[in-house]
């Protein structure tokens, strides 16, 4: 019998999924990173990682901070990642248009991988602990299967700079 207090989880919950994801995110900028100038590797690294970061926001807004907007004691967390959200998701824009042969691409890339970085530890540290005290385990497993029902999809409508799909 689990401890009052303990959860009793034999499959990922969906800070677990969402962890994993923040990990896959971490892993491509490092490897972008590691690239040089507008080659195929840097271009196509780049485009995974942000429909994959794209997708995942969407995802994340959608099941985690709706839920966390509604609550009181969790809306200004919720507010501030959301924020945070579209501002890297502008900056992730302004990369698609500046020319990856150059330094200037590099340094944004560079100040957005810390930003972001910046913004993952955030999430894991401070936010997913307050929501895993605030809800349930059945507001979990709803958040976690609205998430990988809407991130596939989220993903298939993310763009690479700011032009949309048709």
């Amino acid at each position: 019998m689990a401890e009052p207090g303990k959860k009793k989880t034999l499959k990922k919950d969906i800070f677990d999924v969402l962890i994993e994801d923040h990990n896959h995110h971490r892993e491509l900028l490092k490897r972008i990173e590691a690239t040089v100038g507008n080659s195929e590797e840097r271009v196509s690294l780049f485009k995974e990682f942000t429909l994959e970061a794209k997708g995942h926001a969407a995802a994340e807004e959608q099941a985690l901070y709706s839920t966390l907007m509604a609550r009181p004691d969790t809306t200004d967390e919720a507010r501030h990642a959301v924020a945070e959200h579209h501002a890297l998701e502008e900056r992730l824009n302004e990369l698609a248009e500046t020319d990856m042969a150059t330094g200037a691409w590099l340094l944004k890339f560079r100040s957005f991988r810390e930003d972001y970085e910046h913004h993952l530890d955030e999430e894991e540290e401070d936010i997913f602990p307050i929501a895993e005290e605030e809800l349930s385990d059945a507001d979990e497993q709803r958040m976690r299967k609205i998430f990988e029902t809407r991130k596939p999809k989220e993903k298939t409508a993310a763009t690479v700079g700011g032009e949309t799909r048709d």
